[in-house]
């Protein structure tokens, strides 16, 4: 493969259009590019987590996360585009379902937080739950592959059961919701 990104300015964005996949130009506020934006932004947050004090066990998955986001992104990109099936969904339910079973039962809400890399799951799971909403907004109108949605949804899921799994391994204690009773007037 040769140098695809030679030159990183173009000007042709300097009117507030972008080039989608197919060479056809849209406003760079689109659903469609909001969509592959917001997923983006959600590839990024999962960078800061891949960086942060990841335990090795998790650096793989983490990984192959990007890697899978990067096709949304371009499957998003380019109209009509399938790049994510059912297998990517099902590795994310293994997953869940293995981090799962080390951790006790959920009986409250808990905060976002504990440890930094812990608090970084959290924003990742905030941003995926916004790409998802992104994903079914642009649905509404054109075609978008039902699997990316469903993957975006286990995504959050396996973030949120991830940020406990860390927090149980540190020995950091969950925050639970206290429903109404943190005011203090």
């Amino acid at each position: 493969m040769g140098n695809r990104l030679s030159k990183i300015y173009t000007r042709t964005g300097d009117d507030g259009t972008t080039g989608l996949g197919n060479g056809k130009r849209v406003r760079k506020d689109d659903l469609r590019v909001e969509a592959y934006g917001t997923v983006d932004e959600l590839n990024s947050a999962i960078g800061i987590l891949a960086a942060s004090d990841l335990p090795t066990e998790f650096s793989a998955l983490i990984a192959g996360i990007q890697q899978r986001l990067f096709d949304l992104g371009g499957e998003l990109s380019i109209p009509d585009t399938t790049t994510l099936s059912d297998a990517a969904i099902q590795e994310l339910e293994h997953t869940i379902d293995s981090l799962n079973q080390g951790l006790p039962p959920l009986k409250d809400f808990i905060l976002p937080g504990g440890t930094i890399t812990a608090a970084a799951c959290h924003m990742a799971r905030a941003i995926c739950r916004r790409s998802e909403r992104k994903l079914i907004t642009l649905a509404a109108t054109e075609y978008v592959n039902d699997k990316s949605i469903c993957y975006l949804n286990r995504l959050s899921d396996l973030l949120f059961v991830l940020s406990r799994t860390l927090n149980k391994r540190d020995d950091e204690p969950e925050v639970l919701w206290q429903g109404g009773r943190g005011n203090t007037d």
